[in-house]
Parts: C-alpha cells; sequence; structure tokens
C-alpha cells in the first residue's frame, strides 16, 4: 500500500498533536482501534496480563526538576492474543501493584503478574473484585523450589504465559523509537504512548488478519 498526496508538514503534526493531547484522544483511538479486533474474534474475555516498563529521562543540567525528568512508567494489561487493551503512566518510582486496578478491563475472570504484584488481592482498589490473581513467586521462594516440583512447573508455566506482555514493550521501544521520554510531564506522553498501543496491536495482529 501507498500514501498518496503531500506528506504532512512539521507544523501540521505538531498541531495534531497537541489536538490528541487536549482532548485526550490517544485511549479513545487505543479503543477504536481494538473494537474491530473484537470484532473478528482475536480478543479473549477469560484474562489479562499486567506488567510494567520504566522509560527513562532525559534528565539535564538546565532542565528543572520534573517527574519525567527522571523517566516514567508505562504500565499495561494485555491479553495473550492481540496485545494491549488498557495502560496507566506514572513516575518512574511508582510499584507496580499500585496500577494493577487500572489495568482490568471488567469481565475478566483471571489476572497473570510478575512478583512485583505480591499482595495485589489485598489492595483496597480491588475490594470486592472476583479476579483470580495468578502472581509470580518472589524470587528467592522460586529458587528454594526443586527443578522437578509441581510448584516450580506452575511457575514455569506462568512465567511462559507472562512472556507474551514483553511484546508491546518491545515495539513501543525498539520498533517506534519510544525509550525515552519525549515530553515533559505524563500526561502528553501519555497519550503518545496510547496511540503507539494501539499502533502495536494492529502490528502483532496482522498474521491473524492476513
Amino acid at each position: 500500500m501507498t500514501l498518496s498526496g503531500p506528506i504532512p508538514d512539521e507544523s501540521t503534526i505538531l498541531h495534531f498533536r497537541h489536538l490528541l493531547e487536549r482532548h485526550q484522544l490517544g485511549e479513545a483511538l487505543l479503543e477504536t482501534i481494538n473494537a474491530p479486533l473484537a470484532g473478528q474474534g482475536l480478543r479473549l474475555q477469560a484474562g489479562t496480563i499486567v506488567d510494567a516498563s520504566i522509560i527513562a529521562g532525559r534528565l539535564t543540567k538546565n532542565q528543572p526538576a520534573r517527574a519525567t525528568n527522571f523517566g516514567m512508567k508505562l504500565h499495561i494489561g494485555t491479553d495473550a492474543e492481540t496485545g494491549t487493551h488498557s495502560l496507566s503512566t506514572t513516575a518512574a518510582n511508582a510499584a507496580d501493584v499500585t496500577e494493577a486496578h487500572r489495568l482490568l478491563r471488567g469481565g475478566e475472570r483471571e489476572a497473570w503478574g510478575d512478583a512485583g504484584y505480591q499482595g495485589v488481592e489485598r489492595r483496597p482498589e480491588l475490594a470486592g473484585s472476583e479476579v483470580e490473581w495468578r502472581v509470580a513467586m518472589r524470587p528467592g521462594r522460586r529458587r528454594t523450589l526443586s527443578a522437578d516440583s509441581a510448584l516450580a512447573e506452575r511457575e514455569r508455566q506462568r512465567a511462559s504465559l507472562r512472556a507474551k506482555v514483553e511484546h508491546p514493550f518491545l515495539y513501543i521501544k525498539r520498533r517506534f523509537g519510544y525509550d525515552k521520554v519525549r515530553y515533559r510531564g505524563l500526561a502528553k506522553n501519555h497519550q503518545r504512548l496510547a496511540l503507539l498501543l494501539g499502533f502495536t496491536n494492529l502490528l502483532i495482529a496482522e498474521p491473524q488478519l492476513a
């Protein structure tokens, strides 16, 4: 497929970005992209995989201290097939578990997370939730397991499933080059990341749509 017409100039692209930020359209576009994927049966409703990744900051001596100067953290909720359905952004030092409730789409029966989500079921934000959390053991405890034990096998199976949540981060950081924050403040970065996650979902689902 080729694009016709002139390539938008820098000012046009800048105005478009500001439009997305002003009306908080990044997440709306993510939902718009996800809707036809769900319509084609590419979304699993049974569970969500949650994870977080730090996006490095751009601290310089002449900048005032801001949260994003020191990096930020992108938290996402995904399914096993087509990628991200929810996101949250925080300062880099925020604990993963504090954002878990924002990453559930509703209707899922199970959720998977790494050891950073230990204790998630006791979080006040999830009081009354019927989601069954399947969270990895802490590394120290896991190392004490016998390699051929049932618990060790369970941890391997869970790790294999959780590994799929890494794919969106790889696209964001490597394919789209968003390995450092682009703008001052979380809000602008949040909208841009939401849009890129939508594009990522299309790329992940492309083989199944062909």
